[in-house]
C-alpha cells in the first residue's frame, strides 16, 4: 500500500467529544459546567466490553467540523483496515478490537501567519487558562476508570487488559500533552468531580504526535513531566517530523523564533526513521522521547502549509499499530 489513505467516509464506529473555543465540553451547542464534565462523559462515551485498545485522536489546525469528522473516520478506519489486512504483522495484537474517540475543537482560520498565530494562541489558551486540558484529562480518566487495566508490573510484557493510546496532529498534540500533564497535578478545587481513585487520574500507554505544533524544546521544559516519570504515561512520546512541513518550518518560526517540532524534531530526542510496511519497529528504536523522521513520506501539500497535513499514509498507521503491539 503505497498510496494515501482513502477518505473512508463510511466509517462511523467511534464516539465524539466536542469542545468550544474556551475548551469547554459541549452538549449539543451548550457548554457543560466543569463540575458536570465527568458525569456527562459517562453518558457520552460507552466503552464496549470486548475492546482491547482505545485510541483518542485530537486534530490540528485548519480543520472545519466536517473535516474533523472526516479525518477521524479516515484515521480510525485505516487503523482497523491495516490490521485486518495483515494481522500477522503485529502478533501481540491478538485479539485486536479497537474503540475510537474523536476530540474536536474550533481550529479554522485564514491560512496566513496571523491566522496561524490566532489558532496557536487559541490552542494554548484552551489548555492553560481555558478548560480543554481538564476536559480531556477527565475523558482519559473516565476511559481509564472504565477499562480493564493491563495487569502486571511490566506493561511491555503484558497481553491482557485494555490499552489507551493518544494520537494528536499539529495543535491537537498540545492539547493531549497538556491533559496528560494535568494528571500529574490535578486541580485542588475538585471541579471535575472525578469519581475514580488512583495515584493518577489516568494512565496512557502510548502518545504519538503527528507534526506537533510546539517548540522543539517542549519535552525538556513544559512537557518534561511526560517523560521523567512524574506524569501517567507508560510508553514513549513518539513525534513525527518533516522539513517539508512549511507551516511549522516557516509560520511557526516567524512568531516563535524557531521552527516547530514537527519540522525539525524534538530537541535531544533519539531519531528513528518512519518505516515502510514491510519493516518492523523494535523496542530499541524508541526512548522516552523519540523523533520519527518522516521526510521521505510527508512531502506534499500547498504553498502555505506544505506537508503539515500530509500524514494520511499506511506508514503512519503502521507506526501506531507497531507502538500498540510493542506496549504489550
Amino acid at each position: 500500500m503505497d498510496s494515501p489513505l482513502p477518505d473512508a467516509d463510511d466509517f462511523t464506529a467511534y464516539d465524539t467529544v466536542r469542545l468550544n473555543a474556551d475548551g469547554m465540553l459541549l452538549d449539543g451547542d451548550r457548554p457543560v459546567a466543569p463540575a458536570q464534565v465527568a458525569r456527562h462523559l459517562g453518558g457520552l462515551i460507552r466503552l464496549p466490553d470486548r475492546v482491547t485498545d482505545i485510541f483518542v485522536f485530537a486534530h490540528g489546525w485548519q480543520t472545519t467540523p466536517e473535516r474533523a469528522a472526516t479525518s477521524s473516520r479516515r484515521l480510525f478506519s485505516a487503523v482497523w483496515e491495516l490490521y485486518r489486512e495483515a494481522p500477522d504483522r503485529y502478533p501481540p495484537l491478538t485479539p485486536f478490537r479497537p474503540f475510537f474517540v474523536s476530540v474536536q475543537w474550533p481550529s479554522q482560520s485564514n491560512p496566513l501567519p496571523d491566522g496561524y498565530r490566532r489558532i496557536r494562541d487559541r490552542a494554548h489558551a484552551m489548555t492553560t487558562t481555558g478548560h480543554a486540558a481538564h476536559v480531556i484529562a477527565a475523558l482519559l480518566g473516565y476511559l481509564d476508570h472504565e477499562r480493564r487495566r493491563p495487569e502486571g508490573a511490566d506493561v511491555l510484557r503484558t497481553a491482557g487488559g485494555q490499552y489507551l493510546h493518544c494520537v494528536g496532529h499539529s495543535f491537537g498534540c498540545r492539547m493531549l500533552g497538556e491533559a496528560i500533564k494535568e494528571a500529574a497535578a490535578p486541580p485542588e478545587h475538585g471541579t471535575l468531580a472525578w469519581p475514580w481513585q488512583s495515584r493518577f487520574p489516568f494512565a496512557v500507554d502510548t502518545f504519538v504526535g503527528l507534526q506537533m505544533a510546539a517548540p522543539p524544546s517542549i519535552f525538556k521544559d513544559r512537557f518534561r513531566p511526560l517523560v521523567d516519570g512524574s506524569a501517567p504515561i507508560a510508553g514513549p512520546a513518539v513525534l513525527t517530523f518533516s522539513p517539508h512541513d512549511r507551516a511549522l518550518a516557516l509560520w511557526h518560526k516567524l512568531p516563535e523564533g524557531t521552527p516547530g517540532l514537527g519540522a525539525i524534531g524534538a530537541a535531544g530526542a533519539r531519531v528513528t526513521d518512519l518505516r515502510p510496511l514491510g519493516e518492523p519497529y523494535r523496542l530499541a528504536d524508541f526512548s522516552k522521547v523519540t523523533s520519527v523522521d518522516a521526510a521521505w513520506r510527508f512531502q506534499d501539500g500547498g504553498l502555505v502549509q506544505g506537508a503539515h497535513s500530509d500524514i494520511w499514509y499506511p506508514e503512519t498507521v503502521h507506526l501506531l499499530l507497531s507502538l500498540a503491539a510493542l506496549g504489550r
